[in-house]
């Protein structure tokens, strides 16, 4: 029964989409592995994405549940946070959605593509 109440719980993602200031994403990117560092209970993965030969991008954070987000907001990752703000060209969109649906290939796909990576 266990594993079909699992079924039924959803994730969440938390995607931002930014541009930072000309030249500064590499350092963003290092403010961004440190936060993503703080992380704890209900943390399921994250994604920086990044516009090839820009300095666009976006993140995608991999949560069990909104509460755990919110809860994740230490004062460590707020300090992180501040620092990170002057690098944006301007204020990121950030967005909460529901993972509806995980798609992965099948067990023999992902072996080779482990192996090639």
């Amino acid at each position: 029964m266990s594993e079909f109440q699992d079924f039924l719980k959803r994730q969440y993602a938390h995607v931002a989409v930014g541009e930072f200031k000309l030249g500064k994403f590499c350092e963003a990117q290092s403010l961004y592995e440190q936060a993503v560092a703080t992380y704890t209970h209900g943390f399921k993965g994250a994604y920086l994405l990044r516009d090839p030969g820009s300095d666009k991008g976006i993140s995608v954070i991999f949560w069990e549940s909104v509460e755990d987000m919110a809860d994740n907001e230490s004062e460590t990752y707020q300090a992180i946070l501040k620092k990170m703000a002057p690098l944006f060209a301007h204020s990121p969109d950030v967005f909460v959605y529901e993972v509806v649906s995980e798609l992965k290939p099948p067990e023999s796909q992902l072996e080779t593509l482990e192996k090639v990576l």
